[in-house]
């Protein structure tokens, strides 16, 4: 049967999502503008130094020249079939989604969600530094939804940029199969085009024309025919090693086509058995043509992935295959939540199955509610085009949708189907927060209510003991962007007090916990009585809990109520009442009244049991453990690594690239704080530096008596 509804406008065989993702400063922004303009859909390329690209369209990501949030586009390609040169889809329109992602580790969760729905991506690379610590967290967060890649070695205008060593990272670092595709002719000021290595043509770069839009095709000669032959070579052994056609092929000494060897990549990409890799300059112009033909070529449509896998809300365990194809009920994924100043709330969503129209009812197996589509919406950036229906592949946004949350599935009524939705890392930093006047306190509680509801790593809690409201996030920019968006786009004047560590506590050892609450005030009373075994878990793992109880000690319909008080006491610990991590619980015994106990009588007695046993089990403190990569000037190494040291840090590994030498460690978050300042006026303003989080770690004993001091008192 067709996939395809006949209203349609763009088949689902020739539409391809994907994302744009890369460590900060890569030049994903760039490299997005230079496609929409290649494409057609702007026609004067905007700079990121500017403040002037298309998807920077936030007034705090112009001033700053980084992204924060993702932003999403539509645009389309035709590829052109050009003279001795073999392209899979030439001559035919592809409609291409877009969403450009942050580089930056705060607003990693941009990534993660935006990955969760698009079904190929494109990685960036800076031709300098290689692999960096953000590039090994997108590569991650890619392979952990399963989606192919090709990889943009970018920046090959600048001063030691290398090709071929980014290539031996990717395999080293990351464990990629990276066969290079288009190879740069020439670097750094040298940059003049491309080797296509499938059908062993050069591409050249017209000098005259500064926008990149005229290129030559060219006969390979010289050392670049020796280049491009040995590049085949190694190509054609990959496809062969991962791609069945092509290995019976190549065993029996058959000629491979360019166009087999074309559909042997595609296939072994979307397997996520290969990497294709492309060479060139976003900022140049140069190189970004090819790509797109690659993304047409190997990234996959909706069809070539496998069907989205759901579950029934009422039994998890039930997988139901949602299948791409407008004919089937619709089902779609809701990704991002944005408040837009005209329209209001919109729901970024993507449709994995079926199709949905203006005044259908769509349905939320989550909150078991029905609401009606009043608008949809085609985003351009921060531009919105109306449209009146979207179907299987497409992302598009709602507009007036009240009960949805990052993460819902969209469905028809009486569809019960979940997708699985994206997972976030916990907040690593918080700080309080209040309205500098009275009449500002309900306009800040807004502003924070729909700030959390847009970012699932922005949290906001009200402090029992001191009644302040605390926003924690992912790092200081992070916070720092979210007070200048209350100030800005909220209109609230707000104080805001120092940053402050998201500090965890765990258990070193077993122990036994017991809790019993026993009231009589007259008429019926309060009985619960709950006997628990805790011991630490592996790293990473949370909270488990097991029911080992016999002969009813404790009645199954109080079971739940234990496990709720279990799950609410790791919220405080009794070091200084910071969340508990990595406890594994046995409920072993307890006792009930029959006319006394209930639910919330057990639910009290879990959480005494709880308090008991983490005060036997060697409770500790834990601190946010951050990985550390410093870009540095071989002068000043010793005075960086020095300075890490005095931060209680770890030095790793060093290595050098060209005249820099680049320092890993693992050091403490707390110690990190002002670090851009320092790490500038160690190195006369020439090191730089990136962060993620790594682990957490027990605070040393003198420095977690102070923590636990300042916090108590």
């Amino acid at each position: 049967m067709n996939p395809n509804s006949p209203n349609r406008q763009h088949v689902l065989e020739r539409t391809r999502n994907i994302g744009i993702a890369a460590h900060i400063d890569a030049g994903k922004t760039t490299l997005t503008e230079r496609i929409l303009f290649y494409t057609g859909m702007i026609h004067k390329i905007g700079e990121v130094h500017d403040g002037a690209a298309t998807t920077d369209w936030m007034e705090q990501e112009r001033e700053r020249g980084i992204t924060i949030t993702s932003a999403a586009v539509t645009t389309e390609w035709w590829q052109r079939a050009e003279e001795g040169s073999v392209k899979l889809f030439p001559e035919q329109k592809h409609r291409i989604n877009i969403i450009d992602t942050p580089g930056h580790v705060d607003f990693t969760a941009e990534v993660e969600r935006s990955l969760r729905v698009l079904d190929g991506a494109i990685v960036v690379f800076c031709a300098v530094a290689g692999v960096q610590p953000q590039t090994e967290t997108v590569w991650r967060q890619a392979t952990k939804y399963n989606v192919p890649r090709v990889v943009f070695v970018n920046k090959m205008d600048r001063t030691g940029a290398n090709f071929d060593s980014v290539c031996h990272e990717m395999r080293e670092k990351l464990g990629a199969n990276a066969v290079r595709i288009l190879i740069p002719i020439g670097a750094e000021d040298r940059l003049i085009g491309q080797i296509d290595v499938v059908n062993q043509k050069a591409v050249y770069f017209s000098d005259d024309d500064k926008l990149g839009s005229t290129y030559s095709v060219a006969e390979l000669d010289g050392e670049l025919a020796d280049i491009a032959a040995s590049a085949y070579d190694e190509l054609v052994h990959a496809v062969a090693d991962v791609d069945d056609e092509i290995a019976d092929k190549f065993v029996h000494e058959q000629p491979i086509s360019a166009t087999e060897l074309k559909q042997g990549i595609r296939r072994a990409t979307i397997a996520n058995k290969l990497v294709p890799v492309a060479g060139g300059s976003a900022f140049k112009n140069k190189g970004v043509q090819y790509l797109l033909d690659a993304v047409v070529d190997y990234l996959p449509s909706p069809l070539d992935i496998p069907p989205a896998q759901g579950m029934d809300p009422d039994n998890r365990e039930s997988i139901i295959g949602v299948l791409t194809s407008d004919n089937e009920k619709f089902v779609a994924l809701a990704f991002k939540l944005w408040a837009d100043k005209y329209v209001g709330k919109l729901v970024f969503f993507r449709v994995y199955s079926g199709m949905v129209k203006k005044g259908d009812t769509i349905y939320n197996p989550r909150t078991r509610r029905s609401e009606r589509v009043g608008r949809l919406i085609q985003i351009q950036a921060n531009e919105h085009k109306d449209i009146d229906a979207c179907y299987a592949g497409d992302i598009a946004a709602l507009v007036g949708l009240k009960n949805v949350t990052t993460g819902d599935t969209l469905t028809l009524p009486g569809n019960d189907v979940l997708l699985e939705p994206p997972t976030f890392p916990d907040p690593v930093i918080s700080m309080a927060v209040e309205p500098k006047t009275v009449a500002d306190q309900e306009k800040l509680a807004i502003a924070l209510a729909r700030l959390s509801e847009e970012d699932p790593t922005f949290m906001v809690k009200t402090d029992e003991d001191t009644a302040q409201t605390i926003i924690s996030g992912m790092g200081e920019l992070h916070l720092e962007i979210i007070i200048d968006r209350i100030r800005r786009e909220f209109k609230v004047a707000a104080n805001t007090g120092a940053p402050q560590i998201a500090y965890r506590e765990t258990i070193t050892k077993p122990a036994d916990g017991e809790g019993k609450l026993v009231k009589q005030s007259g008429g019926r009373g309060q009985y619960g009585h709950v006997v628990l075994k805790l011991r630490p878990n592996e790293a990473g793992k949370g909270l488990t809990i097991e029911n080992k109880t016999v002969g009813g000690s404790i009645p199954k319909e109080y079971i739940n109520s234990v496990f709720k008080g279990v799950t609410e006491s790791m919220t405080n610990g009794v070091i200084a009442g910071y969340p508990v991590i990595d406890v594994a619980v046995d409920i072993t015994d307890g006792s009930y009244h029959d006319v006394d106990s209930n639910e919330n009588a057990f639910t009290m007695a879990a959480i005494f049991a709880m308090k008991d046993g983490f005060k036997k089990a060697g409770p500790i403190l834990l601190e946010p453990i951050m990985a550390v990569e410093v870009s540095t000037p071989e002068d000043y190494q010793g005075d960086v690594m020095g300075d890490l040291n005095r931060r209680r840090g770890q030095i790793g590994n060093t290595e050098t690239k060209g005249r820099l030498a680049i320092v890993h460690a693992k050091v403490p978050l707390k110690e990190m704080f002002g670090y851009s300042t320092a790490v500038r006026t160690l190195s006369s303003g020439r090191a730089s530096y990136a962060m993620t989080p790594s682990h957490f770690e027990q605070v040393p004993n003198n420095i977690a008596d102070t923590i636990v001091n300042d916090r108590l008192s």
